[in-house]
């Protein structure tokens, strides 16, 4: 199966993506040879890849770099790099091959130390692969300092090195760095794509599959965990009840602290499942027994650890009531379409009673408002403002309208 078949609903920047790994894979075959390289190339040394939560900025990003590791045989007879089955490839796309670093943070920002090392590798030939290719997930979490580091590499590059950056649009990376990448934008896929991808690559019965394609609006990553996970079912149906508990103050400020908890609580899930092992693993590497005392001198290596996975948490409960506020935005969003008449399918379908409620209760003008509320609860948890303060204010605009 080619590597371009997991970018659902992206079909032009598949395009995009393969010629340019076609004149990649010719540039370096004339290099090998000692022949003159192509006068034109669709292949670059950086490239920029954005687009909405869901849309796969890191699956195309990591299908891009398998097929420049490609070695399949048959591209020597004329067939296209990205077969998806070759020791290249496979080894790129689950993140082995050695010459294809993967780089994702699970904390709220990266920073310089971490980039510079980026940038060490970067500066390397290819081991055993074709390029050195640098895949940064989170290139909008560069600290300003970090920024100006990735900066000298990406004007500089070293020979054969391609930086592969995603992030969710153009604004959110330094003006220098954007400007000299690449650019490719990532669309929503739509809603029967998503579905279809998670019947026929997960095994979901297609009645799960489309209900929760529709709910997350084409998010593949949040589509698959609302099939497969009852909890995240359960979450999600506790965050729809909010705006018929906002009739009163009272109301609002425990639906407020219930949200919050919810996030705590998925937070804590996430840590549950990863904390642990972490943990032991790296008494095993220091020489500590499982639940015994660790030798001397390890403990700032576990002090490391810890204080990382509390940064990780952290991160955690904002990024799962970031998703709980988009999930309170669609709700609005189906009451604001019952509201104008429009014919535009109800994500929440599930709940349209209560929609056609809230419908008739209101006009469109206070639908709207609802909507700028969540917004700008949003916006206030990325300033770092108090979680519980930012969502009981949104709470009470709810109430009001």
């Amino acid at each position: 199966m080619p590597v371009w078949d997991d970018l659902v609903g992206q079909e032009r920047v598949a395009e995009q993506l393969d010629a340019a790994a076609r004149d990649a894979d010719t540039l370096v075959t004339a290099t090998a040879e000692g022949t003159p390289p192509p006068e034109a190339s669709k292949m670059t040394h950086a490239w920029l890849f954005t687009g909405p939560p869901g849309s796969g900025r890191s699956t195309a990003a990591r299908a891009f770099a398998a097929a420049l590791q490609c070695v399949s045989p048959d591209r020597k007879l004329g067939g296209a790099p990205g077969c998806g089955f070759c020791d290249g490839c496979h080894t790129s796309l689950i993140g082995t091959h050695a010459d294809v670093e993967v780089v994702r943070t699970d904390l709220l920002s990266i920073g310089v130390k971490e980039t510079r090392e980026l940038v060490r590798r970067a500066q390397l030939s290819p081991a055993v692969g074709r390029w050195q290719v640098i895949v940064l997930e989170d290139a909008d979490r560069l600290t300003e300092g970090a920024g100006n580091v990735l900066l000298k590499a990406v004007e500089e590059p070293a020979p054969r090195t391609v930086w592969l950056l995603c992030a969710p649009s153009l604004e959110d990376v330094l003006p220098t760095i954007r400007s000299r990448c690449r650019h490719l934008t990532l669309r929503t896929p739509p809603v029967e794509a998503v579905a279809d991808v998670l019947v026929r690559r997960d095994g979901i019965e297609p009645e799960a599959a489309a209900a929760a394609a529709r709910a997350t609006q084409g998010h593949i990553g949040r589509a698959r965990r609302l099939a497969t996970d009852e909890r995240a079912r359960a979450r999600r149906a506790a965050v729809l009840k909010m705006p018929l508990r906002v009739d009163e103050i009272g109301g609002c400020l425990r639906a407020a602290q219930e949200l919050i908890d919810a996030a705590g609580e998925d937070a804590k899930q996430v840590a549950d499942e990863v904390d642990g092992k972490e943990t032991e693993e790296l008494r095993a590497a220091l020489g500590g027994q499982s639940g015994g005392r660790m030798p001397r001198g390890t403990a700032g290596a576990m002090k490391e650890l810890e204080d990382r996975q509390k940064r990780r948490k952290t991160r955690s409960q904002r990024d799962s009531l970031d998703l709980a506020l988009i999930d309170l935005t669609g709700f609005y969003r189906d009451v604001l379409a019952l509201q104008l008449g429009s014919r535009v399918p109800l994500a929440n379908v599930e709940l349209r009673d209560a929609l056609e409620r809230i419908a008739r209760a209101s006009a469109p003008e206070a639908t709207l408002r609802r909507v700028e509320a969540i917004a700008a609860c949003r916006e206030a948890l990325d300033r770092n403002v108090a979680p519980l303060l930012a969502v009981e204010a949104m709470a009470v605009a709810l109430r009001a309208g």
